[in-house]
């Protein structure tokens, strides 16, 4: 959402996000099939190529018959954002599902939003607006805190211990990404690129210099066969973020 925003716009946003999308208008349109369409080519070529002309384009309409239903491209980003956390759980109690262990449910939550960022990559290109209080993504967020209610965690821990989780993930996701975007602009894959890179390296520097470097790094690269792997970086720290939260379940002082 713009800064400059009113209050009346907000309230714009919220109806939309909140209202009946599935009304057609005089043309046959409806909110649901813009979403729609604005997710296929965000998903296809990222959201900096998205506009509502190319939507409107992609809907064979006026660009103009698009501004009746959705405001602009920001409203549409929000419609969008909320609509890709849509149906993510088919269970609503996730620690139920996860035969009522909380460390199962918040390795199926992390799991859950991995994925999700794998199949709208563009998600991690919105990170740094301002929360979107769509109805799915509320859902979400009522499912996932409910998931760690009453095994020890205060309202505040709860909510800090999955925005840890939820961050930890969309991190790694957007380095994921973005190597992935590396890979297909250069037509190297990473595994070809940390050969021929590492190979070069080996002549251009004294590593005897370096020697806590030369010896982490060889074993990293020997076990990623790239410098990182953001998927080893994801499943590392979701064990440790999973420990320390047993660790404050466990801890003997007083909240």
């Amino acid at each position: 959402m713009s800064p400059s925003k009113s209050g009346n716009d907000y309230a714009r946003s919220l109806s939309l996000l909140w209202g009946s999308q599935t009304v057609p208008g005089r043309s046959g349109l409806t909110v649901q099939k813009i979403v729609a369409a604005g997710m296929d080519m965000a998903d296809e070529n990222g959201i900096e190529q998205l506009s509502m002309r190319k939507v409107a384009e992609r809907l064979e309409v006026g660009a103009m018959s698009l501004y009746t239903y959705v405001p602009g491209k920001s409203e549409l980003l929000e419609l969008m954002l909320d609509k890709s956390q849509a149906n993510l759980y088919a269970c609503d109690d996730i620690r139920a599902e996860c035969g009522g262990d909380w460390r199962e449910a918040m390795r199926f939550i992390a799991k859950t939003n991995w994925t999700l960022f794998g199949k709208h990559p563009w998600i991690t290109e919105l990170s740094g607006r301002r929360p979107v209080f769509g109805p799915h993504i509320v859902l979400k967020y009522e499912m996932e805190l409910s998931a760690l209610d009453g095994i020890g965690l205060s309202d505040i821990e709860m909510d800090s211990t999955l925005s840890l989780l939820l961050m930890h993930v969309e991190s790694c996701a957007r380095l994921q990404t973005s190597m992935n975007r590396t890979q297909k602009t250069s037509g190297i894959d990473d595994n070809e690129w940390w050969l021929e890179y590492s190979t070069a390296m080996e002549n251009m520097a004294d590593w005897s210099r370096f020697p806590v470097s030369s010896r982490v790094g060889n074993a990293a690269g020997e076990l990623h066969q790239s410098a990182y792997s953001p998927e080893h970086a994801y499943q590392f720290g979701l064990e440790r973020i999973i420990a320390g939260t047993a660790a404050l379940i466990g801890r003997s002082e007083p909240r």
